[in-house]
């Protein structure tokens, strides 16, 4: 059973969103929140596994909140995926590098809602290719931001090499097949990539790849 959070300021998207999940026999809404500051709360005492986090509400915005569930050791299991009515905007991406898992459009298919949260509950980023593409040409084609010397250099050659096909948008059995090894050691390699950069997710090595230079844009 998956157990999901929702926060949104408006009662009809919650409602809507809990009829939708609800309906679902492996799907289980533990609880709902008005704003950020809720979310967080309610994170802490419900433990859920996803929480459906509403990019722009009252009192604390969606940003905000996922950075202070990245935060805490004790939701290290919890995978936040951002709702957005703008699709790729400023906001979306720096909910990525704040610790989401991703982000979905409100008016999203049903279907796509379910998906989406057995994606990211099985620890992959709910980045397609094409959002993938859409993001490094929006946004990672800016200047990259300072980070740490020698960061990318934690990695091994492998596992570099690993990150940089994660931020193409390849699954792990397309990862494995490029780099002619078994899932389980492709999985193996991303992971450790993960532990090394702090990453809680695949969505954040998407964000460091382009961010450190890794991977660059093709122009």
């Amino acid at each position: 059973m998956i157990r999901v959070l929702l926060a949104d300021d408006q009662k009809l998207i919650r409602a809507g969103f809990r009829a939708l999940l609800d309906a679902e026999e492996n799907i289980d809404v533990v609880g709902e929140a008005a704003n950020g500051r809720e979310a967080i709360e309610l994170a802490a005492e419900l433990l859920p596994d996803v929480v459906l986090l509403d990019i722009q509400m009252p009192v604390m915005d969606g940003i905000e909140a996922t950075a202070a569930i990245a935060a805490d050791p004790k939701l290290t299991g919890v995978h936040v995926v951002i709702l957005t009515n703008f699709g790729l905007d400023e906001y979306v991406f720096s909910a990525l590098r704040a610790g989401a898992a991703g982000f979905l459009l409100k008016d999203t298919d049903p279907g796509d809602l379910v998906h989406a949260v057995g994606v990211v509950m099985r620890g992959d980023a709910l980045l397609s290719p094409g959002i993938t593409r859409r993001l490094i040409s929006e946004f990672v084609t800016r200047p990259p931001l300072t980070l740490p010397p020698g960061e990318a250099n934690l990695l091994t050659a492998r596992e570099r090499e690993a990150v940089a096909l994660v931020a193409r948008g390849l699954t792990n059995a397309e990862i494995a097949e490029s780099m002619v090894v078994s899932p389980f050691t492709a999985k193996t390699h991303v992971s450790r990539a993960m532990t090394k950069l702090g990453a809680r997710d695949r969505a954040q090595l998407v964000v460091f790849a382009y961010e450190s230079g890794l991977v660059r844009p093709k122009g």
